[in-house]
């Protein structure tokens, strides 16, 4: 597949998004997105070993400097950020240095985060390559960490340079870690695009066979629809929050079961389920949304952490507002939008059915 570009339009801070096969290994030539020629890569002990090697030849030329960090969503905290930090300090890096991300989500958010932190901002660049980086996490600049009290707590918006997706890489992923990331795909359907929710029923196998086609579309795609919702809302005050349907039960789940025990698509697939009943829509609707969370080998419903413990979780979420809680409601299939008004009782019975 030839590279295509999707640009993220927001000023002065635009960037593309480059989607290809076999991007790495220095076929895409990543020094003009460099500040200067001074780079801190950050990636993992999973993805360094397959991966680092082949970005450093797109900089080749460049200083190059790495550090690694353990795998999981249990690390993504505080304290992993300041690994990163502490490498720039070390090494000297000063406000041309840029950070890049090569990883999945984790290594991405803690790698941005502290790229926003270090001398109050130096330039980022993200190379994701987990399908869910690269449809989701990797675009429109949210970066940070978990806090105990709650997912994604402490953090800042910080948008890369460049996104570069060399969607190769996921023949290495876990079949596990394609089914998380086809959650979020899947939810770029339901709230915004019937038509790519109903592409993604006729080819859900063939992207769990990693069909180049189909992942090259469905890649092409849902980065084509976050980046006009991000162009259009970059800090969430408005339509972007449609983006976190079924993350507000999501990062509950999460939260209850302690990170790391679900991978985060996981709990948004059983969350867009349980927000979905929530909405009050035809139940062919909801339907067809578990049918085809089911066949990408997702689960329809949390594991049994208790309503009043997934309650209090979703009291801390960030995207309360007023000590309301929000929820991204489905209309019907393709289309949603985000309410506090909500009916208390159907909220408590969706909880209890879930436990």
């Amino acid at each position: 597949m030839d590279a295509r570009t999707i640009n993220v339009e927001l000023g002065e801070r635009s960037y593309p998004i480059v989607i290809g096969s076999e991007l790495l290994g220095g076929n895409f030539d990543l020094n003009g997105h460099l500040v200067d020629g001074d780079c801190l890569i950050v990636s993992n002990e999973t993805v360094a070993p397959l991966y680092l090697d082949k970005l450093k030849a797109n900089l080749a030329g460049s200083d190059i400097r790495t550090v690694e960090l353990p795998d999981g969503e249990q690390h993504k905290t505080i304290e992993t950020v300041n690994k990163v930090l502490d490498a720039l300090v070390t090494s000297g890096a000063n406000r041309d240095t840029t950070v890049i991300a090569l990883g999945g989500g984790v290594v991405g958010d803690i790698a941005g985060f502290a790229a926003a932190c270090y001398m109050r901002g130096v330039a980022f660049i993200q190379v994701p390559t987990t399908l869910l980086a690269q449809v989701d996490s990797s675009v429109g600049g949210k970066t940070g960490v978990n806090h105990p009290q709650g997912k994604n707590l402490i953090g800042a918006f910080h948008q890369p340079r460049i996104v570069l997706i060399d969607t190769s890489t996921l023949a290495t992923l876990p079949t596990r870690e394609l089914q998380a990331g086809l959650a979020e795909v899947i939810k770029y359907g339901a709230i915004t695009d019937a038509r790519f929710f109903a592409w993604l029923e006729e080819n859900i196998a063939a992207l769990l066979d990693l069909n180049p086609d189909a992942v090259a579309y469905a890649v092409q795609r849902s980065c084509e629809l976050k980046a006009e919702i991000v162009a259009e809302d970059e800090h969430e005050a408005g339509r972007r929050a449609l983006l976190n349907f079924g993350h507000t039960f999501g990062h509950a789940i999460e939260h209850c079961l302690g990170y790391g025990k679900w991978l985060h698509g996981e709990a948004v697939a059983a969350g867009m389920v349980m927000a979905s009943q929530l909405s009050g829509i035809d139940s062919v609707e909801v339907n067809r949304l578990e049918n085809l969370l089911v066949a990408a080998g997702l689960p329809v419903k949390p594991p049994a952490v208790g309503a009043q413990a997934m309650l209090d979780a979703m009291g801390m979420d960030k995207k309360v507002l007023q000590k309301q809680l929000r929820f991204v409601l489905l209309e019907k299939i393709g289309s949603a939008h985000v309410s506090s008004d909500i009916d208390r009782s159907l909220l408590e019975k969706v909880l209890e059915a879930a436990n």
